[in-house]
């Protein structure tokens, strides 16, 4: 059995989890933060007996949508602040798969 750790943004993650369990699994959302973009995101967790694992990364890759995004970034000059305008590719999923040593479901 893994344990798999989805984080994806929040944005995505109804249809996510809308996709996961048509498929038949179940999932568990728990809302948090990215450290650098200071974004909201959502961490799934799953339970997948391992021939079932591929089946759920299959699911992520699928419904997660990756996109650009502007974020500001302050820039200090001589005798003025100011910013400077990046992109960056947000979306997706991270995923961890972690081997499960004992389960119980009471």
């Amino acid at each position: 059995m893994k344990m798999i750790l989805a984080i994806v943004q929040a944005d995505d993650a109804p249809k996510i989890m809308q996709a996961l369990i048509e498929a038949g699994h179940r999932v568990t959302r728990i809302a948090t933060e990215g450290g650098w973009l200071r974004r909201e995101n959502v961490t799934l967790l799953l339970g997948a007996e391992d021939e079932k694992v591929n089946d759920v990364l299959g699911v992520l890759q699928r419904t997660g949508r990756r996109r650009t995004s502007y974020i500001s970034v302050p820039r200090e000059m001589p005798g003025a602040l100011n910013a400077q305008v990046i992109d960056v590719e947000i979306g997706g999923a991270t995923v961890f798969v972690l081997n499960v040593e004992r389960f119980e479901h009471f």
